[in-house]
């Protein structure tokens, strides 16, 4: 009797055990990660705006997201290429290399673009791109090594170190608009140029198409909501896209993004993505700055507009998704580049501290000092933003001691007007001490940075005669948001801060992969 009863249960309690696993394994793998980065968006923009919204974009993706809503880079002097890296890589550009959108090549002292690939052919474009530079994996090349390469990655932008830095090294394709041809354009890093790509603007280019294009406010109610303080009252506006920079004014206009999604739905309908149990990975850019990078005071209203049009945009790539792939078979990330403000200010006419520091000056007074101390010679090479580059064949010519020379060097530079601090290669390669430090030290890179940091004071501008760029130095925080959308996201707003370096091990641990191989840091927690 009591055997029988013992064979009764035994398949009874490998069921029920059976049951529970299945339980504990149950949250879904997405079919298809789509994150957005939104080149520029703030925070406080977004809570300003708010009440323009609609119910299916952004306050659809607070209400039934979790949402992040003080997120930052864990960085110093933040672009929209160094972004993107440590979005993708989960490290910093100490370790991916991208230390922005542009640095000095040490070999040519000449400008170099991040994705600058001479071996490689552009597809509808003159230029040639590849994420060359990009020294470490991607979350989307761990997906391809996880998936043996089966797992279909594209990525989608306005420009091309978005488009290319999103996709990492092993995607299928990066797409973006070529300035000169105003078509979407691609790298043979990544092989052919798919035919889908090929056939999506064959009725009428784009740049045939925004020449149509009449930009204005979406409704009366953007064009009479004031959220900006002027000294003079908003007004509507009305802008056409012609004449020779027709695509860099597009680009940086809120139609940019309807582009952008008339492309993502033109992928995601001819090539099959989401469509089987094999993760695929899209990634797209949107813009969220100001018109033509005008300061804000010259088109609040084109501003406040740009928000209310990607709060749409966001609401149909979500109806796009859920038609191509159903709804809670994907996972949607959503963030931003951080925050520049190019905004040249005058404080002077206000009696706010301020002046001008000439870096070009400084560099001839520094090599001055250094040859009266080492005799002849360029011992600077070059500057390049707040850099100093040293001519260091000449000191190792000279038998000199680099150390001795660096700290020569931050002795005179400190004592100029102007200057915060100075600090040398060695001093951030050597040191891991207190979080400004730190973020400046997470910023350079031993190949691609200078080997002198100026530091200028905040409400000073600094000027370089040779280039005549000028900047206004601050250090205002300014906070974005970081949301996950879909596949069993628990719907919560967080306040903790959080970096963004975070976005690719979550990213990770939904997908079940490696995360990126320099990522060294912990995914966001209790998310689902």
């Amino acid at each position: 009797m009591h055997n029988r009863s013992y064979r009764f249960l035994t398949p009874l309690i490998l069921a029920l055990t059976w049951a529970n696993m299945e339980a504990q394994t149950s949250s879904p793998v997405p079919r298809l990660v789509v994150n957005v980065t939104i080149d520029q968006l703030r925070t406080d923009y977004m809570e300003a705006f708010s009440a323009l919204f609609g119910p299916d974009g952004f306050n659809r993706v607070m209400r039934d997201g979790r949402s992040y809503m003080d997120a930052s880079y864990p960085f110093a002097h933040v672009d929209r290429a160094s972004a993107m890296a440590c979005i993708m890589t989960g490290t910093v550009p100490y370790d991916n290399g991208i230390v922005g959108e542009r640095w000095l090549d040490r070999k040519t002292l000449r400008p170099a673009y991040c994705v600058d690939d001479a071996s490689c052919e552009g597809w509808l474009t003159s230029e040639r791109y590849s994420p060359a530079s990009l020294s470490v994996s991607t979350i989307t090349d761990e997906l391809k090594v996880a998936t043996g390469g089966r797992a279909l990655v594209y990525s989608i932008a306005p420009d091309a170190d978005a488009a290319i830095l999103g996709a990492g090294h092993a995607a299928d394709g990066a797409f973006w608009i070529d300035d000169a041809s105003g078509q979407w354009s691609g790298t043979s890093y990544y092989g052919a140029f798919p035919d889908w790509a090929l056939r999506y603007d064959v009725p009428e280019r784009l740049s045939s198409r925004i020449s149509d294009i009449s930009w204005k406010p979406v409704s009366p109610i953007v064009e009479n909501f004031n959220f900006f303080i002027s000294p003079q009252e908003s007004e509507g506006f009305s802008h056409k896209f012609a004449g020779d920079r027709k695509m860099q004014e597009f680009k940086t206009s809120a139609y940019v993004n309807d582009e952008v999604n008339r492309f993502a739905r033109h992928c995601l309908e001819h090539t099959g993505m989401g469509k089987d149990r094999v993760t695929d990975f899209l990634s797209l850019t949107y813009y969220a700055g100001t018109f033509d990078h005008k300061p804000v005071a010259e088109c609040p209203v084109e501003l406040q507009d740009t928000y209310v049009r990607l709060d749409m945009e966001l609401a149909e790539l979500i109806a796009m998704l859920e038609k191509q792939v159903g709804a809670g078979r994907y996972l949607l990330v959503v963030t931003s580049t951080g925050y520049t403000d190019d905004e040249l200010v005058d404080f002077s006419k206000y009696r706010i501290p301020t002046g001008t520091f000439n870096i070009t000056r400084a560099s001839s007074l520094l090599n001055m000092y250094l040859m009266a101390v080492y005799g002849e010679g360029k011992y600077v090479e070059a500057e390049f933003g707040s850099q100093l580059f040293l001519n260091q064949k000449l000191i190792e010519d000279k038998q000199l001691n680099l150390n001795d020379v660096l700290t020569r060097s931050q002795a005179l530079l400190i004592q100029m007007a102007g200057v915060k601090d100075v600090y040398t290669s060695q001093r951030l390669a050597l040191s891991m001490g207190e979080a400004d430090i730190r973020r400046l030290r997470n910023s350079f890179n031993q190949m691609r940075s200078g080997d002198i940091f100026i530091e200028v004071s905040p409400g000073w501008h600094m000027v370089n005669e040779e280039t005549h760029e000028q900047t206004l130095e601050r250090a205002s925080y300014v906070d974005f948001p970081i949301f996950f959308f879909g596949c069993n996201v628990r719907p919560e707003t967080v306040k903790t801060p959080v970096t963004v370096d975070c976005v690719a091990p979550t990213l990770a641990r939904f997908m079940r992969i490696r995360a990126p191989n320099a990522c060294s840091v912990a995914p966001l927690s209790a998310i689902r």
